[in-house]
């Protein structure tokens, strides 16, 4: 495990300074290519913040960046560790101040891309100190269906519900274990006072019917790339954090005989849709991200544009 870095390391300093860039949106929204164009502008290397992008092996099923893009700039924590691994907030965090630290001190920019409000969260606010997983709590929580956890959860705290995404069955189950093994409710753990990195923060957002057009495309992109492929040879090295990644569970029922090739498509379309609405919610409702509309007729480069203005560094 890697040491926690001190705040001092990353972007406390002098407001002046070069601070790390933000770039965060929901799936399908085109962050990759627009960072990637921004890295060119601004002298920057990109940092990975998605919680399924980290896993090597699965790089078609995750929407990492695809080769051309990798190859543009330099690109951290996309693909870096194994799918049998656990991931988390915290070795996320561990992990991500080190890059960011590293990029500064090599007098480039960190560009943070990606989608999961947890770890900007991480990053900018930090993470209270939460009680390790038990693994015979572990184990009986997650033989429970979703409502179960929530009745169960409503039982040791009955305002955690406000706090939780409710449709996230591992993000129910975490605060569930938190509750039970610190006899506390989940509010004692959410604090607002901290601050470890200051930075420059943005959303990228599209209309409703051009992101859902994207995620149609995507999968089709996924299909033509040979996802299929990818999870069959996957099949086993997958571990607990891993199997929840978007379109896994669809394409094994799909190979399994349990739905045709239409369906397990149109599953993916649906629930990434849902996924990328409940992101949209979160950095809208928990974050004071800058939002930029892609959808608009002036397109990325109007975008990219606009925020090296904000960045004040012209190249």
């Amino acid at each position: 495990m890697k040491p926690k870095p001190s705040q001092n390391n990353v972007g406390l300093g002098n407001p002046l300074s070069p601070r790390p860039v933000f770039l965060a949106g929901p799936t399908g929204a085109g962050k990759s290519a627009l960072a990637v164009e921004l890295a060119h502008k601004i002298q920057g290397e990109i940092v990975g913040a998605d919680a399924f992008q980290v896993y090597s092996g699965l790089s078609i099923l995750t929407a990492q960046p695809d080769p051309k893009l990798l190859e543009q700039a330099p690109h951290h924590l996309i693909g870096h560790i194994s799918a049998k691994e656990d991931y988390h907030a915290w070795r996320y965090q561990s992990e991500a101040c080190e890059e960011i630290t590293n990029i500064l001190q090599r007098g480039k920019i960190p560009i943070v891309v990606g989608g999961t409000g947890l770890y900007f969260r991480a990053l900018i606010q930090g993470l209270d100190p939460l009680p390790e997983s038990n693994l015979s709590l572990r184990s009986e929580l997650e033989k429970l269906s979703l409502e179960m956890l929530l009745e169960r959860l409503d039982k040791v705290d009955p305002h955690a519900i406000e706090k939780v995404d409710v449709r996230n069955k591992r993000r129910v189950l975490r605060a569930v274990e938190i509750c039970e093994l610190s006899g506390k409710p989940l509010g004692v753990f959410r604090t607002n006072s901290r601050q470890v990195i200051s930075t420059q923060a943005f959303v990228l957002v599209r209309t409703r019917e051009e992101l859902y057009r994207r995620i149609a495309a995507r999968v089709h992109y996924m299909w033509e790339r040979g996802v299929v492929r990818e999870v069959e040879g996957m099949r086993g090295r997958i571990g607990r954090t891993a199997s929840q990644a978007i379109g896994l569970r669809e394409i094994v029922a799909w190979i399994e005989g349990e739905s045709s090739e239409a369906q397990c498509r149109s599953a993916i379309c649906t629930t990434t849709y849902q996924y990328a609405k409940r992101q949209l919610a979160w950095f809208k409702n928990r974050t004071t991200f800058a939002p930029l509309c892609l959808s608009q007729e002036s397109g990325m480069h109007a975008v990219v544009e606009k925020i090296v203005a904000e960045v004040g560094r012209i190249f």
